[in-house]
């Protein structure tokens, strides 16, 4: 198997090469989901390549963060000049960049992201049609689940074996964007997962903890169980890391990799893996039966040695008793308990009784000069050590002025601005303001409200349930489509609400969840099935690579029917038909109109815009020409983070507050444990703006919610801004900025 190791510098580069990588990744200028590191220079991704390939090395660009309609013409810059560089892959998550990539730069071998979320083999399936030679899995899978997707593969596929975990399923994360606009879809994640959070935000401490800081993963054990799943490359996570981090890890992988079946050689690997510093280990969800040890709520999460708790600060000197041994010049980082809130600093001088000392050992009680306030409480991590830190100098082998003037040229190519062209063509002409009602405005529907005035709405406008119990409200105007969310449960109820269900038919549109775990891949088969045959036709898609369900091609292929209940006919979908209409939800993360193409010529009839888009991306998007109709949720609970993960410490429907006054309630659904904030987000008094602008359908979401009767009527008041509580709701990112 390859081992392929982080960097975000070119000495943690370097060091990946000396302790024995196959293979490194790198962040892509501007479009790399680390973006909080430093950007390397065209130069300097040259320069690496060059000293990859001469070392054996193979250099992977991970260009996986999402593109705002704004940075299309820089992208298909930085892919030119990336074709020219020649790297040994390209990581993507955007379909934007994916069509850019596979459209005009078809010498790029393309790696799907694990942002992707390739959770099953449908998903594996869908992006090898699409092109791409290796996936990226979701971390969430067991290995059990590995190798039952393997065979069904004909792309490598590629794992995480160590460092960070996410709480969320990676590409369904919004916590940080919903909270101030820092997207992780873009590289920006300010962590609110690591925070302490409270039930109820008050009463008895035992309930406080870090519920959703999650230890670091660690396969060092279970190499041979990854290989006979048919794992092709163990990847490293870190290009936040530093080279002495990226040395050691990598070091002992390349050791039980090299020595397998050697004792001696893995108690080795897993001494070097303890001076790493990273954080508590687990093997995350690769254990069939469920992470035990993923979570430990009393600690942190953060990386590196815990030293002890400070009890007393005054004048910059902070004091406490020592857990373990420190030295001036390590690295420390105090994280602050209240705020959640870390600091990364260098320790200038140490002192015990009152003398000032090189060194001080665990239990001894000393006082540390500390960069900024701090409180009683807060806890001490030391996070490297001043020996390694000394030894670390500037890289000598990668050498990027070699390769100034080679680029200089790169991004300036005339085909480049035709490329551009093409796929966006000449703007139309967009004003960023709010439009006069009066002009311009075509009604989508008419009806009567309650007390008889008109409800009219210059957009059509679909309502989206999780509860069949739902259609017995009745809004002011009538919805296009209904929109009602495809479980078990929904399933479930579709016998006694059958007459209800039949004068929508033609309306009625059936949402698949984004997640659908392989053991759930029959049951969403057979359903599809069932319901095409009673004559519904429309289908929401959570993932792109649930086309494939109306595929008949991927559906007589013996592999995927294998999966069906023993004993029992395999139900079969019928033949898609003309009626078949595809629509992607929007946690497709369509951020731009180059994605609307890709998925236009994937056979989708519509898509919605990306629920965390500003206002900025969303007039730059409108204003050019969009191959089918695109729309955005205006109002709902959107999930936040969507996780596996369902700990007894979990109290669902209950209030849970960080430290920031930030309100989330964990909600299950679907399999899933999913934190909704506690209040909906609103956009309705902008429908008639986004409207004019060019949306052509908006979404009110009441999912995860428990409408009461008279709710949709409220919610109709908000469209012009006057109803209650409509200007008190967040509005998301659209009057921010996403970062």
């Amino acid at each position: 198997m390859e081992l392929l190791a982080p960097a975000g510098t070119i000495e943690a580069f370097e060091a990946a090469v000396a302790a024995g990588a196959d293979a490194v990744y790198i962040g892509a200028p501007a479009f790399n989901a680390r973006a909080l590191a430093k950007h390397f220079t065209l130069a300097e991704v040259a320069a690496m390549i060059d000293y990859g390939h001469k070392n054996g090395v193979k250099v992977y660009m991970a260009m996986n963060s999402l593109m705002r309609e704004e940075e299309v013409g820089q992208a298909v810059e930085i892919l030119g000049a990336l074709d020219a560089l020649k790297p040994d892959a390209i990581i993507m998550q955007d379909l934007g960049i994916y069509h850019i990539a596979h459209r005009y730069f078809p010498r790029l071998r393309l790696h799907a992201s694990t942002l992707m979320g390739a959770h099953n083999s449908m998903a594996v399936r869908q992006f090898t049609e699409m092109g791409f030679k290796r996936v990226v899995l979701a971390r969430e899978l067991p290995i059990e689940e590995i190798g039952r997707i393997s065979p069904q593969s004909e792309v490598e596929l590629e794992v995480f074996v160590h460092g960070a975990l996410c709480f969320s399923y990676s590409g369904l994360c919004l916590f940080s964007s919903y909270l101030g606009g820092k997207s992780g879809l873009r590289g920006r994640c300010v962590q609110p997962c690591r925070r302490r959070y409270t039930w109820g935000g008050k009463g008895d401490k035992s309930q406080a903890g870090y519920l959703f800081s999650m230890n670091d993963l660690s396969g060092l054990k279970l190499i041979p169980r990854l290989q006979a799943a048919g794992v092709s490359s163990l990847k490293i996570e870190g290009r936040m890391r530093n080279p002495q981090y990226v040395s050691s890890v990598v070091r002992a992988y390349r050791q039980v990799l090299d020595q397998p079946g050697d004792d001696k050689a893995l108690a080795d690997a897993e001494d070097m893996l303890s001076m790493a510093m990273g954080r508590k280990a687990s093997p995350g969800y690769f254990l069939s039966g469920g992470p035990t040890d993923i979570i430990v709520p009393q600690h942190s999460g953060n990386v590196g040695i815990f030293l002890g708790k400070i009890d007393k600060f005054a004048d910059g000197r902070a004091t406490l008793t020592l857990k373990e041994t420190v030295r001036s010049g390590d690295r420390l980082r105090v994280h602050q308990e209240k705020s959640g809130e870390r600091q990364g600093f260098t320790l200038k001088e140490l002192v015990v009784n009152g003398r000032s000392v090189p060194r001080a050992e665990e239990g001894c009680r000393v006082t540390l000069l500390m960069p900024e306030a701090v409180n009683k409480g807060d806890s001490l991590f030391k996070v490297d050590v001043s020996e390694r830190l000394q030894k670390v100098g500037k890289g000598k082998g990668v050498n990027p002025g070699r390769f100034a003037k080679q680029v200089q040229s790169l991004t300036e190519k005339a085909y480049m601005q035709q490329i551009v062209h093409s796929l966006l063509g000449r703007p139309k002409r967009m004003v960023l303001k709010k439009p006069d009602d009066r002009k311009g405005r075509v009604p989508a529907g008419r009806g009567k409200g309650r007390r008889g005035h008109d409800v009219q709405l210059p957009v059509e406008w679909w309502l989206k349930i999780d509860n069949l119990d739902f259609l017995k409200q009745h809004p002011p105007t009538p919805p296009a489509r209904v929109v009602i969310s495809l479980t078990k449960e929904t399933y479930g109820q579709l016998a006694r609400h059958k007459r209800s269900l039949v004068p929508l038919q033609r309306r009625l549109t059936w949402a698949l969840p984004p997640i659908i775990l392989e053991d759930d891949l029959p049951f969403y088969r057979d359903a599809i099935s069932s319901l095409q045959q009673s004559g519904f036709h429309a289908w929401q898609l959570g993932h792109i690579s649930q086309r494939l369900f109306f595929d008949m091609a991927y559906l007589d292929e013996k592999v995927v029917i294998a999966h069906t209940r023993k004993g029992r006919e395999p139900k079969v979908s019928p033949r898609p038909t003309a009626k078949l209409r595809l629509f992607a939800d929007y946690t497709v993360n369509v951020l731009n109109s180059v994605s609307v193409r890709a998925l236009a010529n994937l056979g989708l009839l519509g898509s919605q815009l990306a629920i965390e888009t500003d206002r900025v991306n969303l007039v730059d998007f409108c204003s050019h020409k969009s191959e089918i109709p695109v729309g955005l949720t205006v109002y709902g609970q959107p999930p936040l983070f969507t996780s596996r993960l369902a700990p007894q410490f979990f109290k669902y429907d209950q209030p849970l507050v960080s430290p920031k006054g930030e309100v989330v309630i964990l909600k299950k659904r679907w399999g899933q444990t999913l934190a909704v904030a506690q209040e909906p987000f609103s956009l309705l008094p902008f429908v008639p703006e986004l409207a004019a602008h060019g949306i052509q359908y908006i979404v009110v979401d009441l999912c995860n919610m428990q409408p009461r009767k008279g709710d949709l009527t409220a919610i109709f008041k908000q469209l012009g801004g006057t109803g209650r509580g409509g200007s008190r709701q967040s509005t998301f990112n659209f009057m921010g900025k996403l970062l």
